[in-house]
């Protein structure tokens, strides 16, 4: 029998469950780099030239370790693997189980002429097995009640033993303390930044290759800025970033973790999910070591519990909903909404807005905006505008630095636009220009005025905040977390209503047209 590995793209850690069946020496390890991933989505340039080259420094790492590793470049995953395998003689063919439903399923559908064994994932820190058995004990899964579970069975920012064993400090959150406003002036510190490297420089210059390939053959260019490039692209520089993070970033983590500031794009956010998603940090080291220095430092307990919660909460909660909720999951459109993505969304800017495009040009620039730009600007206006939920989906998913299925699509169709009805949210996450004037500073200079809902001047996220609560009333009413905002609705003078929707429906027109 010929072992042969098959190290998927988002799977490079050494102690990954397929390598971790082996040793060096007793196998064969592959990598593929496929162009099959453009043929269904357009990825942002810079995801591009981080996966591939995360992949060629591991299959480095991993020769260095003693490994027979093969790196392969080709037009699909099928031609690489078979052609591989035919090469090799491989019998028998490992995987640890991908994180994406979808690919685990085109995996299966290759038909590999081989005996193909998965191995589960140790990825995260809940098997799908042990999530579903904190899930099948619930009516609602809501975050808090999951997130205390596995801060008692990781024992994480904890103290006292046995069933006397209590939260840190007393209680279970601080959110109430990590939802200031930003004060003028406010700057987080500069976040760590690599210089490419050979490899990663030559990875740069395919993607560059491919973009050429696609206008000769008449495709959209893909999105996104090609350089600079700076993210990490190894374990070692990953861990740097991580240690870089408690040493700036981690004691201002709290406070001003939902604010927005131009010229601001990451304030004092981790920057951590992208290595996480890829393996090249695995999650329960990084809240280990969070849980150390920053208790060590005296880092506030509010600072602490809050990036820590992203993590063994947020992270864990979304990653084992993705695979409880199933494969008709991405379907869900609760509200039916159907529009298209204005085209400025693809552009990367060009809306005339000053919030959108500020986090659009962000995006543009590096593939990422933090959690709150995602949720209450772009997702928010996805929700408010009724674009259509899966369309949205797929966009975050290929524009995102740390963006995959299993991320998005609880992220975006859960959270974000509540095309499931309430699964993960317990209402949905709509807001006017109001939100985004308190917690940013995007609204200075603008062109709309965020006090106005009705008429040119008038903020786009106003009228279309309260076009959605009208469309939308009938399911929303029955909604108890809702009623205070219908209440609001339904004082409001039949008049100035319809001169509101009026302004949201020219405003969709706008965009549905591509005008900015």
């Amino acid at each position: 029998m010929t072992l042969g590995i098959w190290v998927l793209g988002d799977q490079l850690h050494a102690h990954q469950a397929a390598l971790a069946s082996s040793a060096p020496g007793e196998a064969r390890v592959l990598l593929v780099e496929s162009g099959s991933v453009l043929a269904r989505r357009a990825y942002h340039r810079q995801k591009l030239v981080l996966v591939w080259s995360a992949m060629r420094h591991f299959a480095g790492e991993l020769q260095a370790e003693g490994w027979a590793v093969d790196h392969a470049e080709a037009e699909s995953f099928a031609d690489a693997v078979r052609a591989w395998i035919a090469a090799h003689g491989i019998t028998e063919l490992r995987l640890m189980e991908p994180a994406d439903r979808e690919f685990r399923r085109a995996i299966d559908a290759l038909e590999l002429p081989v005996q193909l064994v998965w191995l589960p994932s140790n990825a995260f820190l809940w098997s799908r097995e042990d999530f579903a058995a904190w899930a099948g004990r619930y009516k609602q899964l809501r975050l808090e009640l999951f997130y205390r579970e596995g801060r008692r069975r990781f024992g994480v920012l904890m103290e006292g033993e046995g069933k006397a064993t209590q939260p840190l400090g007393g209680q279970w959150n601080y959110d109430a303390e990590n939802r200031k406003a930003p004060p003028k002036g406010l700057q987080g510190p500069e976040p760590l930044r690599f210089e490419p490297d050979a490899i990663t420089r030559s990875v740069i210059a395919k993607v560059r290759r491919l973009d050429g390939e696609r206008a000769a053959a008449g495709l959209d260019p893909l999105p996104g800025d090609l350089e600079p490039f700076g993210w990490a692209v190894t374990r070692p520089q990953a861990l740097t970033v991580l240690e870089h993070f408690i040493v700036t970033r981690l004691a201002g983590f709290g406070p001003y973790q939902d604010a927005m500031v131009s010229g601001q794009p990451t304030l004092w956010h981790a920057l951590l999910s992208p290595y996480l998603n890829l393996g090249l940090l695995q999650p329960l080291e990084v809240i280990r070591r969070l849980e150390i220095a920053g208790l060590g430092q005296g880092v506030p307990l509010a600072s602490l519990e809050g990036v820590i919660r992203q993590i063994l909460g947020w992270r864990e909660y979304t990653h084992g909903l993705y695979h409880w909720f199933g494969a008709d999951y991405p379907s869900r459109n609760h509200f039916g909404h159907t529009a298209p993505l204005p085209a400025w969304f693809d552009q990367l800017g060009g809306s005339g807005m000053a919030c959108l495009d500020t986090v659009l040009g962000e995006l543009r620039v590096s593939g990422y905006a933090h959690h709150i730009q995602r949720l209450m600007v772009l997702a928010n206006y996805g929700l408010i505008a009724g674009l259509d939920p899966a369309a949205l989906t797929a966009w975050f998913h290929r524009m995102f630095i740390d963006g995959f299925d299993w991320v998005m699509q609880t992220n975006v169709l859960g959270m974000g636009v509540f095309a499931d009805g309430g699964l993960l949210a317990s209402k949905p996450y709509a807001a006017s220009g109001n939100y985004i004037n308190r917690m940013g500073t995007y609204c200075k200079g603008c062109r709309y005025d965020p006090k106005q809902r009705q008429g040119e001047a008038a903020c786009p996220f106003n009228a279309l905040y309260w076009d959605f609560l009208a469309r939308q009333r009938p399911l929303l009413a029955p909604n108890p977390r809702m009623a205070l905002v219908i209440a609001q609705l339904d004082r409001l003078d039949p008049a100035q209503l319809q001169a509101i929707r009026q302004t949201a429906t020219h405003h969709r027109q706008e965009g549905a047209a591509g005008v900015a």
